[in-house]
């Protein structure tokens, strides 16, 4: 995909922050998001606390047409670790891609950047939780090889739950 570039965020640097923070308020502001804003206290705090978890790796697609670059898409991973393998893991943590750019295939290849990197890591798999309702996400995930998570069938598929502190 020549039209698509992908790199890791620069905290650092002012307009790749500005991209980072401007597609996850994009992407909170959704429907599969809080359906809120970003507030301007998460906005000012999120880049430094990220900058500081090196287990965190963010990745920006750029979209370059015609000699402008736009900020298309994010995918934001969690290093884990698998006590099954003994091995890391990558969590998907979120993935966005602006609604100016879907249907472009910019989320399988933050997928397949993701994949790539967990792989130079030796990781043993990556992870990632969606919406039920999330039905084109959903597509998107089983295209890209990934499967519901279980050990037992009899057993059943794991279930994602949280509990807010």
């Amino acid at each position: 995909m020549s039209d698509l570039s992908i790199q890791p965020v620069d905290f650092d640097d002012t307009a790749q922050r500005n991209d980072f923070l401007d597609l996850l308020d994009h992407y909170m502001r959704g429907p599969t998001g809080s359906g809120q804003a970003m507030s301007n206290e998460l906005r000012t705090r999120l880049p430094d606390e990220l900058r500081r978890r090196p287990t965190v790796l963010s990745f920006i697609a750029y979209w370059n047409k015609k000699g402008e670059r736009q900020a298309a898409g994010l995918i934001n991973c969690v290093e884990g670790f698998s006590t099954f393998a003994c091995r890391p893991l990558l969590n998907v943590h979120d993935i966005i891609v602006h609604e100016d750019f879907r249907r472009r295939g910019i989320a399988t290849a933050l997928l397949a950047h993701a994949e790539q990197v967990a792989r130079e890591r030796n990781c043993c798999k990556l992870t990632l939780e969606v919406l039920e309702g999330n039905t084109g996400a959903r597509q998107a995930y089983l295209n890209c090889g990934f499967a519901g998570y279980q050990l037992d069938p009899a057993m059943g598929q794991a279930l994602f739950m949280e509990k807010k502190l």
